[in-house]
């Protein structure tokens, strides 16, 4: 049975006022702490502080989604579900001491879902009670204003709207603020932040290097399966101004009642937007859901290139091997010729097959030619990029890194779009699916400790695996997280290439080829 204690001992001094969580099996745990107030559309704001101490037990409301969760897919992402409020300004912290001078590193975890879903809970494996004793670190996950509550641009209507695009991310500035302001109360170093986060949140992560007001409040950064090309953000260049005003206009409005929106239910801004959206064809006009490139944030470092403080930040960035892999296999890759499994791979990239078969031979030798059909470019492409730009900075190291475990599912199915998460967090033995004994519990460790050497020191190196080159421009030095680990040169660069531009030239093939 494990120790529990919930008393004095459990309370911890914040700047504006104590905070009383508990204590379980090693982990101090505080829950739902508030670190910022806001109301809709406008900037945050620090908490106002209060006499006595409150409870920090129990998490915190998330953000409110524009569609109702639809469980599905838990056998290979485990899904929490909690209630949702606007005022999800908290976050949650895990850590083993209360000790101002222990200056453990500190992880930040921003959430996937893009800009417009998810919370800091979300997964099973986002938990961080496994992290925080097996890496002694602390541990923050963040949850903050989404979808249109959080970037919308109403800005053009008045100047009380000032960065209204922006609001979730400010909200993320905010909680980068307060753990810096409050973290060493709770056994962190504020000097040595890294925020870390996937799909949406590794698109959060390089928002906030290119947000100047984040500036000295993180100094790591892992972006894991969360960098995209402009033509999948929706992020337009012009301002917010005609989605807003098509919102009014579907409620029976005019632009001069655009205060209106401040109040009305959430649902009915939530079907006016999405009415107002599907008329908007122009890719260039911002249509909201996502940040608006402005003086607060100044566009993503694989397209405008990174600010200068940014170019000091180190990264550790990559993707896995088959990130839209979700859809069943109806078939057994183990039991199949040779033959067959080039017909399969051929009803997907016809006159390419050849060709992309003796790629991807050299680039995986130890898996089957069918896994082709679940093989990823959407993710690959513009991460090399982004890895490619970072390789030019001569301030800070970027390490690169791909995903390519196979899972025992359906036959052998490898790596999809969020199946790291659980070995980053050492949660593998929260997610069945991840589990095969000798193999994954001995990937977890690796990965594992990458990632806390990477906190503590910048660089991913450790005693449990291969040397990890830092990518050099014109070299991606890629670590292959698999079976067996090795860092390998440039190795995918051609079959990424051939298999996006198949991709592309048969797009009119949809997702539901690329398994999503």
């Amino acid at each position: 049975m494990g120790v529990f204690i919930h008393d004095e001992s459990t309370i911890v001094s914040t700047k504006a006022g104590k905070l009383q969580g508990y204590f379980y099996n090693g982990v101090y745990v505080f829950k739902g702490v508030h670190y910022a107030e806001a109301e809709r559309f406008m900037q945050p704001t620090e908490v106002e502080p209060w006499e006595g101490v409150k409870e920090a037990t129990s998490y915190g409301m998330v953000c409110n989604l524009m569609h109702q969760d639809n469980p599905q897919g838990e056998l290979m992402v485990p899904h929490a579900y909690w209630p949702q409020s606007e005022h999800c300004q908290n976050l949650n912290i895990w850590t083993t001491e209360l000790n101002e001078n222990s200056k453990k590193p500190v992880m930040v975890w921003l959430h996937g879902g893009g800009f417009f879903a998810g919370s800091a809970i979300e997964q099973v494996a986002y938990e961080g009670d496994s992290m925080a004793t097996k890496g002694d670190v602390v541990v923050v996950t963040v949850n903050h204003r989404l979808n249109i509550l959080g970037y919308l641009d109403l800005e053009p209507f008045g100047d009380k709207y000032k960065n209204s695009a922006n609001c979730g991310n400010a909200d993320l500035v905010a909680a980068l603020k307060w753990v810096h302001e409050n973290i060493a109360a709770f056994g962190g170093d504020p000097e040595n932040v890294t925020i870390f986060g996937q799909s949406g949140g590794g698109m959060k992560v390089t928002s906030l290097m290119q947000t100047p007001a984040a500036d000295g409040l993180f100094h790591k950064a892992i972006v894991m399966s969360g960098v995209l090309d402009p033509s999948f953000m929706g992020n337009g260049k012009t301002g917010g101004q005609q989605i807003v005003s098509g919102m009014l206009q579907e409620l029976g409005l005019t632009d001069k009642d655009v205060e209106k929106l401040e109040t009305l239910p959430y649902p009915q801004l939530v079907e006016a937007y999405e009415k107002a959206a599907a008329k908007i064809t122009d890719p260039s006009v911002y249509k909201g859901c996502s940040p608006m490139v402005n003086d607060f944030y100044l566009g993503e470092p694989h397209i405008t290139g990174f600010t200068e403080h940014a170019k000091t930040i180190p990264m550790m960035v990559g993707s896995v091997i088959g990130e839209f892999a979700f859809m069943p296999l109806f078939f057994n890759k183990y039991e199949m010729t040779e033959e067959e499994q080039r017909a399969v791979v051929e009803e997907k990239y016809h006159e390419y097959t050849d060709q992309l078969i003796d790629l991807f031979k050299k680039a995986y030798p130890g898996k089957k030619i069918t896994d082709l059909v679940s093989l990823d470019c959407i993710f690959r492409v513009p991460t090399m990029k982004l890895i490619a730009e970072a390789s030019k900075r001569t301030e800070a190291e970027v390490y690169s890194y791909l995903f390519a475990y196979e899972f025992p599912i359906q036959h052998g199915k490898i790596a999809w779009h969020c199946s790291d998460i659980p070995f980053f967090f050492h949660n593998v033995d929260r997610v069945p699916s991840a589990n095969v004994e000798g193999e994954s519990d001995k990937l977890e460790e690796q990965v594992f400790a990458s990632v806390m050497s990477f906190a503590r020191t910048g660089n991913p190196n450790n005693d449990k695996m291969p040397h990890w080159d830092a990518s050099k421009e014109g070299d991606e030095a890629t670590f292959v997280f698999d079976k067996e680990c090795e860092c390998r040169h440039n190795y995918d660069h051609e079959l990424i290439k051939v298999c996006g531009e198949a991709f592309f030239k048969y797009a009119q093939m949809g997702f539901g080829n690329v398994q999503h």
